[in-house]
């Protein structure tokens, strides 16, 4: 049975298989080189330390990359209230060594088939028609990569199918939201949902398994706010989609972080704009909420999460 990452337990040793999230060789403060890190399997990431690194290792450790499957030996040890992984051996895997894909890899609990169904029976729902075809020109267009684009290189959905994910999520709390306040536009809510973070496919990088190795030129240099204001603007003036749609389709992209320090030039100016900010907002915390709270027994507290205010989550009895 696989001793996985949401398994593991401070003094406990290991011998698994795992893919490479992310790896570093670091000089220590006495000159020594050293092998920093990120391990991942479909239960979570840990992160570890090699200190001994030997010349046989050489050629390989330094050129690992992210989604590199890896066999990893070593002691589970802590460090700052959070799990270290003390490595003692990584090595490939050997010749014919079978893996089990669904071990490795986190995957949205949803069939991608499924979520991208959901989300164009939502669209050609819509009443206006503009907003339809703008919404599905990007969706039809973009159909293979978003069944298993994450949304996220770490953190929030940032697993295979997780972009799906998270828009089907945002789209069902939307429709609630317009019964609730039927003075809003469903259709404008549920198109800012459809594109606010379609430029993801762009701005980051992922393999076929969901794997993001980090972000593109453009991702680092725009962001996927200004690069999906911009495609946006572009395929509007193709569809031949009225000014004012078009710029509060941007307007809905550009402010959906709200704040300056998160990307957002201006805050939202409109209700639906409003809207979809907490939306996004409230996914993303829930996702992060039920994330960490898988891996703790009832009546616990996890570790510190660092995308929650560095809160320590309670996991309740009942």
């Amino acid at each position: 049975m696989r001793y996985s990452i949401a398994d593991f337990k401070v003094g406990d040793s290991f011998d698994e298989i795992f893919v490479v999230k992310g790896s570093d060789v670091k000089t220590g403060k006495t000159g020594k080189h050293y092998l920093a890190i990120d391990l991942s399997d479909a239960s979570g990431v840990a992160g570890g330390k090699k200190w001994d690194l030997y010349p046989s290792e050489r050629d390989f450790i330094y050129g690992l990359k992210p989604g590199d499957i890896v066999r990893v030996a070593g002691r589970i040890g802590e460090f700052n209230s959070t799990i270290q992984l003390n490595i003692e051996r990584i090595s490939p895997l050997m010749a014919g060594e079978a893996i089990d894909r669904s071990e490795l890899y986190k995957t949205a609990p949803e069939a991608s088939e499924d979520m991208y169904d959901y989300i164009m029976s939502r669209i050609n729902a819509f009443e206006d028609e503009d907003l339809k075809k703008l919404c599905l020109s990007f969706y039809e267009d973009n159909r293979e990569r978003l069944m298993y684009y994450p949304a996220a290189m770490r953190n929030h959905h940032a697993e295979y199918g997780g972009l799906l994910y998270h828009v089907k999520r945002m789209m069902m709390m939307g429709e609630r939201f317009c019964e609730v306040y039927p003075f809003l536009s469903k259709d404008l809510v549920l198109a800012g949902v459809a594109l606010h973070d379609i430029e993801k496919l762009n701005e980051i990088l992922s393999d076929e398994n969901g794997m993001s190795p980090g972000y593109s030129r453009d991702g680092q240099m725009l962001g996927h706010l200004v690069m999906g204001a911009i495609v946006i603007d572009a395929r509007c003036r193709e569809l031949g989609i009225s000014e004012e749609k078009a710029v509060m389709m941007e307007h809905m992209v550009l402010s959906h972080h709200y704040e300056p320090e998160y990307g957002s030039p201006k805050k939202p100016l409109f209700p639906e704009a409003e809207l979809l900010h907490y939306l996004d907002m409230v996914d993303a915390k829930m996702f992060d909420f039920e994330d960490t709270l898988n891996a703790v027994q009832p009546g616990e507290f996890s570790e510190k999460v660092f995308q929650l205010d560095n809160r320590k989550l309670y996991k309740r009895t009942f």
